[in-house]
C-alpha cells in the first residue's frame, strides 16, 4: 500500500550524514544517524510516531533509552508512551523511555541492499488545549546506548487545524502492453471543516506513466511523483480529475498492476519531504504544461497548516489488468580469467534481462526478482564477496539476491574476487540466474521464455579445448556502478523515494551490483 511506501520515504530521509561517513568502510563500529518526522498536530487528535535508526552496517544496541524533550512546545503538546514502554517524566517537557529488548538494526531486503534499520517504541503525540493554530518548536529525540554510543535528532512539530480527506473508490481497468489507461483521482472532505490545499503522492509501478507534464505537479522522467492543490473542499464536498496513464512497452503480461494516490494536507506533505533538502537530495522536476485542476473547485489562499486527523481511508487507487503475452529472458553471464599461484582475479558475473518485459518485484514483501548461484571454480577460494551473496553451507556456492527491477535490456552484475591457490587447466564454474531458492523473502523467477542460457561458465586458466567461458552472455568488464538514476531507485524502495529525493546516493554507495545500459 502506499502508505507502507511512504513509511520508507520518511526513514531514508534521516541517512545523510550516515552515507556520507560511508563512503569508506567503517573500521570499528558501525555509524548510525537517528530521524524523527516533523509533526503537525491538532487539538483533540493523536500521531504516533517512532524513532528511526539507520547504519552502515548490521549492529546492535543494547540497553537503549530514549529522550524526547519538547520543553520549547511545554504545555503546547503532550508526548506520551503509545507501545507499553517503561518511561519517566525528569522534568517538564521532557519524556524517557527504555526499550525492553536490543534494538537490532538489520538489512532491509531484498539481500544486500546495504541499509541497515530498526525503530525504537512509539509514542503518542497531541496538542493540549492550551495550544494555539501557529504554535511551533523543536522536539530534541536522543538515544543512549551500551558503550557510549549515542545520538540526536531535532525535528519541527507545529499546531495546525484538523481536517479530514478521503479516497475516491478503487477502479479496475484493462489494456495491452504500451496501451493508454485514463483514470479518475477523486477527493473528498468528510470532515466539518473547509480544506484549504492538499497535496496527492503517487506511488505508481515502473510500468505505469504519463507523458502530461502539468505545472503543479511533480515528476521523475515519466514517472508522476506528486500533484499540489490550491483548490478547497467544503466540508462534505468531493473534487475530481483526470489522468492519462500510459502502460510501458516493456511491461510484463499477462498481469496486474496497481497504483495508488494519497491525498494529505500541505503541512503534512511539508512534514514528510522537508528532510530531502536538509540532505542535498535530488528532487522531482516540476512540469512545464498548464495547470492541473479539479473540477468546480474555487481557488483561496491557505490560512493555516492542516493536519489529517483521520488518515486510514485518505488514498485512492487503480489496477490495470495487463493483457496479452509479454514475457522475460535472463541470459546467464559468465567470466574466463587467468591466473599464477597466488594471483587474485575478478570474475564479474551475473546476468542480462534481454526482454521483452521488465521484471518489477517491487511490493510490500520487498521481494527480489530472482536469485543466482555461483559455484566457484576448483582451485579458486573468494576473499572478496559482493553484498547481498552468501554462502551455501558446506558448498562452494554462493547464493545471489537480485534487485526487486530488473529492466529490460539492463545487465546486472556483481564482482567476485578469487584468489588462484592451484592452477588447474580448464578450472570451471557455474553461474546460474533464475536458480531455485527456497527464500524468506520469495523464491526465483519461474516463468524465464528462454531458460536454455540460464548457465554460463566462470573458466579460470583455459588451455587447450578452452571453451567460452560466458557461455555466450559476454565476459565481465566496462560495468557502470548504480549512480541513483530512477531505475535504480524504483529497483530499490519505489518511485515515492523520488517525491523526496531521498535515498539515491545511500543505494548508490551501499549496493555492490552493477547495471550496464
Amino acid at each position: 500500500m502506499l502508505k507502507h511506501s511512504i513509511r520508507w520515504l520518511v526513514g531514508l530521509g534521516a541517512v545523510s550524514a550516515l552515507v556520507a561517513a560511508s563512503a569508506t568502510p567503517a573500521v570499528a563500529a558501525a555509524t548510525i544517524e537517528p530521524y524523527f518526522q516533523d509533526a503537525t498536530l491538532a487539538v483533540g487528535s493523536e500521531k504516533m510516531s517512532g524513532l528511526l535508526l539507520y547504519a552502515d552496517e548490521a549492529t546492535t544496541l543494547e540497553d537503549v533509552s530514549v529522550r524526547y524533550d519538547y520543553r520549547s512546545l511545554a504545555n503546547k503538546i503532550s508526548i506520551t508512551p503509545a507501545d507499553q514502554q517503561a518511561c519517566t517524566t525528569p522534568e517538564p517537557g521532557v519524556l524517557v523511555c527504555a526499550e525492553e529488548f536490543d534494538v537490532v538494526l538489520s538489512e532491509l531486503p531484498p539481500l544486500g541492499s546495504g541499509i541497515y534499520r530498526s525503530g525504537t517504541k512509539r509514542v503518542n503525540m497531541a496538542a493540549t488545549e492550551d495550544a494555539q493554530l501557529g504554535d511551533a518548536g523543536d522536539l530534541v529525540v536522543s538515544y543512549e546506548a551500551a558503550g557510549g554510543r549515542r545520538g540526536s535528532y531535532t525535528s519541527r512539530v507545529r499546531v495546525g487545524e484538523g481536517v479530514d480527506l478521503a479516497g475516491g473508490p478503487f477502479t479496475t481497468f484493462t489494456s495491452k502492453p504500451g496501451g493508454k489507461v485514463p483514470v479518475p483521482l477523486v477527493v473528498s472532505n468528510v470532515g466539518a471543516k473547509t480544506v484549504t490545499g492538499f497535496v496527492a503522492v503517487f506511488d505508481l509501478p515502473y510500468s505505469m506513466r504519463t507523458r502530461e507534464r502539468f505545472s503543479n505537479c511533480r515528476y521523475s522522467d515519466d514517472h508522476l511523483v506528486s500533484c499540489q492543490f490550491d483548490e478547497e473542499i467544503p466540508a462534505g464536498g468531493a473534487l475530481s480529475a483526470t489522468l492519462n496513464l500510459e502502460l510501458a512497452r516493456d511491461t510484463y503480461a499477462p498481469t496486474n498492476q496497481s497504483g495508488y494516490a494519497q491525498f494529505m494536507t500541505i503541512a503534512d506533505f511539508e512534514d514528510l519531504t522537508r528532510v530531502r533538502e536538509a540532505v542535498g537530495a535530488r528532487a522531482a522536476v516540476p512540469g512545464a504544461g498548464p495547470k492541473l485542476t479539479l473540477t468546480d473547485a474555487p481557488n483561496r489562499a491557505r490560512q493555516a497548516d492542516q493536519t489529517d486527523v483521520g488518515p486510514g481511508y485518505d488514498y485512492t487507487g487503480w489496477i490495470i489488468k495487463v493483457t496479452g503475452r509479454n514475457g522475460t529472458d535472463l541470459a546467464a553471464i559468465g567470466a574466463t580469467l587467468k591466473g599464477g599461484v597466488g594471483t587474485v582475479v575478478t570474475a564479474t558475473v551475473g546476468f542480462r534481462n534481454n526482454g521483452p518485459a521488465t521484471l518489477d518485484n517491487v511490493s510490500e514483501e520487498w521481494e527480489a526478482a530472482t536469485h543466482t548461484l555461483v559455484e566457484l571454480p576448483p582451485g579458486t577460494t573468494a576473499v572478496e564477496v559482493p553484498l547481498g551473496c552468501e554462502l551455501r553451507p558446506g558448498t562452494r556456492t554462493y547464493q545471489c539476491a537480485s534487485d526487486m527491477l530488473l529492466v529490460a535490456g539492463k545487465t546486472y552484475t556483481v564482482d567476485f574476487r578469487l584468489r588462484v591457490d592451484k592452477v588447474v587447466p580448464n578450472a570451471k564454474g557455474t553461474v546460474w540466474v533464475n536458480a531455485p531458492c527456497e527464500c524468506p523473502a520469495g523464491g526465483s523467477f519461474t516463468g524465464d521464455i528462454k531458460p536454455a542460457n540460464d548457465r554460463a561458465t566462470i573458466l579460470v586458466n583455459p588451455g587447450q579445448g578452452g571453451g567460452d567461458g560466458d557461455g555466450g552472455g559476454g565476459g565481465g568488464g566496462g560495468s557502470l556502478p548504480i549512480t541513483g538514476t530512477p531505475t535504480g531507485l524504483l529497483a530499490g524502495l519505489g518511485v515515492l523515494l523520488v517525491a523526496a529525493g531521498l535515498g539515491a546516493h545511500l543505494l548508490a554507495r551501499r549496493r555492490s551490483t552493477h547495471i550496464v545500459g
